[in-house]
């Protein structure tokens, strides 16, 4: 299965709690930090309401 790595790109001052809440279940806190993921329909989800504060590249 393929994988995805998500890069936080921009902060999360001042976003909705909600948008927050999924940066933080994919496991991103800092700008710049990166974690891989399987791409999954639940992972893509995540990535899809957030697209704009992250940056995806499959791996």
């Amino acid at each position: 299965m393929a994988k995805l790595r998500v890069t936080l790109s921009k902060s999360l001052i001042g976003k909705k709690e909600d948008h927050i809440a999924t940066v933080k279940a994919l496991g991103l806190r800092k700008i710049g930090q990166s974690v891989d993921h399987e791409d999954t329909p639940q992972i893509r989800g995540m990535i899809e309401k957030i697209k704009y504060m992250v940056k995806v590249e499959e791996i």
